[in-house]
């Protein structure tokens, strides 16, 4: 390397690999197009190797720049950590916490406890990162997160509130046109609501349900959030936490005792942030919000 580049470099070479252009990147970064191929190419340079090539579609990165591409993710990650905490004070409730949950939890049940929480902490300001990805609390992708498998890192305080269940459930309407099924088996005979890709935990499942196989589904669709719209919608019949479903008079559960799934429900963040009054705040607002909702509660 001849010589080491500066901070925005790095921060540059992230978000051309984020945006995948020179024009994405210097939108998101609020600087011109020109100054962003001047930071590629002093990359570039230092380290000696290519690290995009162009493309109809844009920039494709090499693979050195896909080697180089986690510890760039990293430094953006910590910079964007590093930030949120500046923001804070000592001992006050201000700044930036960012909270990371499942699209589901994040959809049905956050909003009305952000809501208090804010009102009850005005200076604070909360970023939601919805996926059904694990952020990665040690990288700093979020101060905290709400998981449905138990934390199995060190650096982390993690607390379990106990379990959300899951099952099948319908609209009221679907069930008068199409009838209630009595049996796992019964279900080959209705329009069924699934996943489209497979992953071990759905494949766990499915060999223990194999009435919820791929293969059986009417709709295929990844988002959780689709799926309960789905069902909402009275599409067919689908997978749905069972406190959602019972603050809804149209929806249905069927085959309760056939069918259940208990979700372990747990609040993390990075050990670090312990003595952080903003993300102590966070962290307890979300265990007292969300109690309510779980079952086997510790």
């Amino acid at each position: 390397m001849n010589s080491l580049p500066s901070w925005d470099v790095y921060r540059t070479f992230e978000a051309v690999l984020r945006e995948g252009s020179l024009s994405g990147a210097a939108r998101a970064l609020q600087l011109t197009q020109p100054s962003v191929a001047r930071h590629i190419d002093a990359l570039e340079k230092a380290i000696g190797v290519a690290l995009f090539v162009r493309t109809p579609r844009g920039l494709s990165p090499t693979d050195a720049a896909l080697e180089l591409k986690p510890f760039a993710e990293l430094l953006a990650s910590t910079t964007a950590a590093l930030l949120r905490t500046a923001e804070g004070r000592l001992g006050e409730v201000r700044g930036t916490v960012r909270i990371s949950a499942s699209e589901v939890v994040g959809i049905e049940h956050l909003p009305a406890i952000l809501a208090r929480l804010r009102r009850q902490h005005p200076a604070l300001t909360i970023e939601l990162s919805l996926s059904n990805a694990l952020d990665d609390l040690l990288q700093r992708k979020a101060d905290i997160a709400i998981r449905m498998v138990r934390p199995e890192q060190k650096a982390l305080v993690a607390k379990r509130i106990g379990f959300i269940p899951v099952g099948l459930h319908a609209h009221r309407d679907y069930l008068t046109r199409r009838g209630v099924p009595a049996s796992l088996d019964d279900l080959r005979h209705h329009d069924l609501i699934g996943y489209d890709a497979e992953t071990p935990a759905i494949r766990a499942v499915a060999q223990h349900y194999p009435a919820l196989d791929r293969a059986a589904f009417a709709l295929r669709v990844d988002s959780d959030v689709a799926q309960l719209a789905a069902i909402r919608a009275g599409f067919g019949i689908g997978i749905c936490q069972v406190p959602i479903a019972a603050s809804e008079s149209d929806l249905v559960r069927v085959l309760p005792r056939a069918f259940t799934l208990n979700l372990e429900t747990w609040i993390a963040m990075h050990e670090d942030l312990r003595s952080s009054a903003r993300c102590r705040a966070v962290f307890d607002a979300l265990v007292e919000g969300l109690m309510p909702l779980v079952q086997g509660k510790t």
